[in-house]
């Protein structure tokens, strides 16, 4: 895909949806960790779900902690991994007070120190809540950048580091969140709905169905 073709894909993402954003509820920094923390190996539904009974009671590091582990468990335990989940934000409440005055870092060598917190977590956090043009490559991001030919890579930081180095600075705010619905949505892992895709014709797939199934 050469720049004007990913200008032309960027550019009608951005026309579909002009203010992206991520589909885990939360209103403070503290609150998008807690969510993304929370998030690996499970849908951002059942997150939701469970914060909307969390965050009503506890929402900062100090209410996390005062709460235990136990008690918290209880209110994750509809999501995968929740024990091991768990054990991490109480770490990383503990941190967040001991070394950053019980408030998120917005710099990736603090945010990636923390317990549960990889490289991804860290870019979505800078990203969402403070604003920088970082890239979070999930699955989505690495199946749509490689199937359409945006951004090819053989994993996920090849990935994120092409698209950073191909992603005009225009786009490059919300471009995560662009890839990301567009793979969750369209660009699906068994059977992208390439007839009803706004880029299918700058797309490099070469097994697209143009036709939608029978009683779509």
């Amino acid at each position: 895909m050469n720049k004007q073709t990913r200008h032309t894909f960027y550019q009608r993402l951005a026309e579909l949806d002009p203010h992206p954003t991520t589909e885990l509820d939360y209103t403070t920094p503290f609150e998008l960790l807690t969510a993304v923390l929370l998030s690996a190996q499970a849908t951002d539904v059942g997150v939701n779900k469970a914060t909307k009974r969390l965050f009503p009671v506890a929402n900062t590091p100090a209410a996390i902690l005062a709460l235990g582990q136990e008690a918290l468990k209880g209110y994750i335990a509809t999501i995968g991994l929740y024990r091991s989940k768990a054990k991490h934000l109480l770490e990383t409440c503990r941190i967040l007070i001991e070394q950053h005055g019980g408030e998120v870092p917005r710099d990736r060598e603090s945010l990636e120190a923390l317990p549960g917190v990889g490289r991804k977590t860290a870019n979505v956090v800078m990203n969402t809540a403070f604003g920088e043009a970082t890239i979070a490559v999930d699955t989505h991001i690495f199946r749509v950048a490689n199937r359409t030919g945006l951004a090819p890579g053989k994993d996920v930081r090849a990935v994120e580091d092409k698209l950073l180095k191909v992603t005009e600075p225009e786009f490059r705010l919300n471009a995560h969140h662009w890839l990301i619905l567009h793979g969750r949505y369209v660009c699906k892992a068994r059977r992208p709905e390439c007839w009803r895709c706004v880029v299918a014709d700058v797309c490099d797939y070469k097994g697209k169905e143009m036709t939608p199934p029978k009683g779509r």
